[in-house]
């Protein structure tokens, strides 16, 4: 519905007048992206058949409904989604056990280890890779099979190609080939996720950004580096997201004592994070990271949105590409009926989530770019290919 995006834009701008919304600017920018992201994952929900009364309802829910709430069934609304993405997946690339040959053999876990094991920290007959986590027998198939596989089930599907934006810096872009609604989850954004106690451990450090376009940021402060991800891969494995970035070094520059000692005091600190986790490197939607900003008078088509995926869900957690640094993004959760949210009360389960951001859609798309309004703060230089989409967003969002 072309009138969708004006209406619900209209509506952000309206509900973010009133009196309920935040005075913070940063905080009233979060609060009118949540409020976004609950009309168009909400209508989303509805399915195909939804209408532009539906859609007239869901702006007056929101204009009820409390951020804690609107965040709660956003979370909802997108892992219900990951969920039906996860089940296609698994019926892609899952062996087929009625299918086997007569006398072959399945995988064979490794021997599980007993709880005292676990308390005294190992035994003397621990095989040499009893740290390493089992990894399942999958189909043998490359990414581009999988991807074609999964448009034919899901009616699109994610591709990397050479941008349409006419900037000689645009390089490579995010392409949907297929067709999706608005409120659809597009694309996880990939790689290695860092709280703020570990953005030292960020390689590049204290300039992360310098030699690194892969970086994003979430409201929580929370750091999320694709650069490791790069384009996937062809197979299902332990991922570490270790990598070595290439470092340039200008030897012209003359330095004096104070900054040598700044660059001492301030280099990055050394560490794995302990990071290791059975990861499907042939996800086709794990390419949220090269979604390029739009061009001059024209309108982003995707969003950012928090996703806290609740880790207690271990046959989906191999479909969601990222891994924490130490125990970055891994939050406590509370259970209360069928989803995991946070929440400072004392009753429900805990459960620890990781803090990811995926990009869903802000309209309906078909075999076009993704692009994605970056946002960049107006307190440094910007690029010369930066064109703001929304200055005042930009300010709300840095100040």
């Amino acid at each position: 519905m072309e009138s969708l995006f004006n209406k619900f834009q209209k509506a952000v701008g309206v509900l973010a007048k009133s009196r309920t919304f935040a005075k913070n600017p940063r905080q009233l920018q979060f609060e009118a992206d949540i409020n976004k992201l609950f009309m168009y994952t909400s209508f989303n929900r509805l399915g195909r058949e939804a209408l532009e009364t539906d859609a007239e309802e869901i702006i007056e829910m929101a204009g009820k409904t409390s951020l804690s709430e609107q965040q709660k069934q956003v979370q909802d609304n997108i892992h219900y989604q990951v969920e039906n993405f996860c089940s296609l997946m698994d019926g892609i690339l899952c062996p087929d056990v009625s299918k086997r040959e007569p006398g072959s053999q399945p995988a064979t876990p490794p021997p599980r280890q007993s709880g005292l094991t676990f308390a005294v920290g190992g035994s003397n007959h621990a095989s040499p890779a009893a740290d390493k986590p089992f990894v399942p027998e999958t189909k043998p198939l490359k990414l581009a099979q999988v991807s074609q596989r999964l448009m034919e089930q899901l009616g699109y599907t994610l591709e990397i190609k050479p941008s349409v934006i006419p900037h000689k810096d645009a390089g490579q872009g995010c392409f949907i080939k297929g067709e999706a609604d608005a409120g659809t989850v597009l694309a996880f954004y990939p790689g290695v996720i860092y709280s703020p106690a570990f953005y030292r451990y960020i390689p590049g450090y204290p300039k992360v950004d310098s030699q690194n376009s892969y970086l994003i940021t979430r409201y929580d402060g929370t750091v999320i580096n694709a650069q490791p991800w790069g384009l996937g891969g062809d197979s299902r494995e332990v991922w570490t997201g270790s990598y070595t970035p290439a470092v340039k070094t200008d030897t012209k520059t003359s330095e004096n004592g104070s900054d040598r000692l700044w660059k001492a005091l301030s280099k990055p600190l050394q560490g794995s994070g302990k990071a290791k986790e059975v990861l499907e490197r042939r996800n086709p939607l794990a390419f949220g990271h090269l979604a390029n900003h739009p061009a001059k008078e024209t309108n982003p088509n995707v969003m950012i949105c928090p996703y806290d995926f609740p880790l207690v869900e271990k046959d989906l957690r191999p479909y969601v590409p990222n891994v924490s640094f130490g125990d970055s993004g891994e939050v406590k959760m509370k259970r209360f009926g069928s989803f995991w949210f946070k929440t400072g009360g004392s009753n429900g389960v805990e459960a620890p989530v990781l803090k990811t951001l995926v990009l869903v859609a802000t309209r309906a798309l078909r075999d076009e770019e993704l692009l994605l309004n970056y946002r960049l703060s107006n307190s440094k230089r910007r690029p010369d290919w930066y064109t703001p989409v929304n200055e005042e967003e930009d300010r709300r969002r840095w100040s």
